[in-house]
């Protein structure tokens, strides 16, 4: 039986995740949004692109929730970008009010579900979807450690003119300036980083890598960046879908792991069928741990400014 998937939020990211599992042929698709005729309108051009592309998904647009009823898989991406003259926690009380909604909607009527969270800022928003599931941990997790680690191979693959299929590398943290691009882990054709540069290139790639997001808003100068968030999702929802055992960054609920308890935060994990399978705990130096509790702070502070709302 064809596997199904819901994407709420049909918005340039929400849209693109439809469009690129769409064409991996492996699912249906429901794209929910609350404005009439636009996820009707997109999830019907999809369709329509089956014939030429060659692949049998069902798309459906939808307004409501009936038609999410049973999926195996939920991405979030509904909620609203900061504008100017919007406070954080304007922001915030917004987008905590959206996920409430949403993921009440999506826990009745998918109650067996895993729910993959994009909104912003993302992990508060995972932190406030598990809150408000009462999924277990595993079903519960938040993308953005793959896009932020997809950022820093992209540079890295920039700066040494070879292949991004040689670059590994591992960004934990939150999605944010706070984030820990592990430069100690990152290599390339299985080499360090310092065999191939100085280590000012090294720091000009981390802290671009920190400000990736915005680097694409101010040169788009409206919207921010859709192709590879969409990207990232695709990997994970591949992962989960055809239980692939992917090792990927990914906000994940952490239990004692890196001393942490009670926040979602990036670090890597094993991703399959049943959602979080395992995390993994990397050997940390002094001043790597330090970057990470920094940003577990961080992430923190978010969540009890959310929380006090």
């Amino acid at each position: 039986m064809r596997k199904k998937i819901t994407v709420v939020g049909g918005g340039n990211v929400g849209a693109t995740v439809a469009q690129r599992i769409a064409e991996r042929d492996y699912a249906d698709i429901v794209l929910v949004d609350v404005v009439e005729g636009m996820p009707q309108g997109k999830a019907l051009d999809l369709a329509e692109s089956g014939p030429i592309l060659g692949y049998d998904s069902n798309v459906t647009g939808t307004n409501t929730y009936d038609e999410t009823k049973d999926s195996d898989l939920v991405v979030i991406t509904a909620g609203i970008a900061r504008k100017p003259g919007m406070t954080r926690d304007d922001l915030l009380r917004t987008n905590k009010s959206i996920m409430q909604s949403v993921v009440k909607e999506v826990v009745q009527k998918s109650p067996n579900s895993i729910l993959l969270i994009v909104s912003n800022p993302l992990d508060a928003m995972v932190y406030e979807a598990y809150k408000q599931s009462g999924f277990p941990k595993e079903r519960v997790l938040g993308m953005a450690g793959v896009l932020d680690t997809a950022r820093m191979r992209t540079f890295i693959a920039q700066e040494t003119n070879v292949s991004v299929e040689d670059v590994q590398a591992y960004v934990l943290g939150g999605h944010g300036d706070t984030m820990v691009p592990l430069v100690r882990y990152a290599t390339v054709g299985g080499l360090p980083l310092d065999h191939w540069m100085s280590s000012e290139k090294i720091d000009a790639i981390v802290t671009r890598t920190r400000q990736g997001g915005g680097e694409i808003v101010s040169l788009l100068k409206t919207g921010s960046a859709f192709y590879a968030p969409s990207a990232a999702v695709l990997q994970m929802a591949d992962a989960i879908i055809l239980d692939k055992k992917r090792v990927v960054p990914a906000a994940a609920y952490l239990e004692g792991e890196y001393g942490v308890n009670n926040v979602f935060i990036g670090v890597p994990v094993v991703l399959g069928e049943s959602g979080v399978e395992k995390i993994i705990e990397l050997e940390l130096t002094d001043e790597e741990k330090a970057g990470f509790d920094n940003s577990i702070a961080a992430v923190e502070e978010l969540i009890d400014a959310m929380d006090n709302l």
